[in-house]
């Protein structure tokens, strides 16, 4: 893809010789498996709206009466979690917002020509700051939120986007649909807290503040840092999000929107997928 710059030297030479403007990159004719799978396939559709309808009778359904909060208690752990009573705080749900609530399929585009590089914090910044237009509702989720609204809960964003784009996320998620989200009030991003990007701490932040008796996310780090430990091998976090422990928390207060396109479990290699035992190759 030409950028605006080159664009203009190459228009300006072209004034000056008979040789027209090289043409603009065009989009692979077949993007990566990730980016068809995640943004084409009725099964990534299917499941992204099941997730949300059941996230919304989740929580419509535990409105009233007595319930705890799903955010981790200080010192808790998903190894050993523990939950604080919601008491009289009002209550509300916590979804994060990249590829859960917003399909971000300008800057998707953009990965997808350019070859799927390694991810550029400058780049995704200027998307932060000017892709408002560029973005689509995951399927199910604007249904599943006006839903939830309407049962009297609050709902709170908690995104890993950086606070200086808090005014173009919440125009981003008014341009699909889910218009409300204030800034510092029921729109956390990375820096209203804490520095970097922990979610704990904005997820306690909430919960002192409502209590959250739902959270959806496309990433285990978005209910639970210590998901993403960096000490943690891919077979030992993927062990640790199926702990005896967790059972009765994935689809009954924490749900899990698919996402193939990133996410913490990209470092797996050969030997954390394929375990010796399992191995298979036809003879020679």
């Amino acid at each position: 893809m030409i950028r605006p710059a080159a664009l203009t030297a190459a228009l300006a030479l072209s004034a000056c010789a008979a040789t027209p403007p090289p043409a603009a990159t065009s989009a692979p004719t077949q993007p990566g498996r990730q980016y068809r799978w995640q943004l084409g396939s009725g099964e990534a559709a299917v499941l992204s709206a099941a997730t949300h309808r059941a996230m919304a009778e989740f929580a419509v359904a535990h409105a009233r009466g007595p319930a705890s909060s799903v955010v981790l208690a200080p010192g808790s752990t998903p190894a050993a979690p523990r939950f604080a009573e919601c008491g009289n705080r009002p209550r509300a749900v916590v979804y994060d917002i990249d590829e859960t609530v917003l399909l971000n399929t300008g800057a998707n585009y953009d990965s997808a020509v350019r070859g799927d590089p390694p991810f550029d914090s400058a780049r995704w910044a200027r998307w932060e700051q000017g892709g408002a237009a560029k973005v689509e509702a995951v399927p199910g989720v604007v249904a599943a939120i006006a839903a939830i609204r309407a049962a009297g809960l609050t709902v709170v964003f908690n995104s890993n986007r950086d606070r200086s784009a808090a005014v173009p996320t919440a125009a981003a998620l008014a341009s699909v649909g889910i218009a409300g989200a204030v800034p510092g009030e029921t729109l956390y991003l990375k820096g209203d807290v804490a520095p970097g990007s922990a979610k704990d701490p904005r997820r306690a932040a909430i919960d002192a503040r409502y209590c959250v008796i739902a959270m959806a996310g496309d990433n285990l780090g978005d209910f639970a840092d210590a998901f993403n430990d960096r000490a943690l091998t891919p077979s030992a976090r993927r062990t640790l999000a199926q702990s005896p422990t967790l059972d009765a928390l994935w689809g009954n207060g924490w749900f899990l929107i698919p996402n193939a396109l990133y996410g913490a479990w990209e470092g797996a290699g050969v030997d954390d997928l394929f375990p010796v035992d399992k191995r298979w190759s036809p003879e020679p």
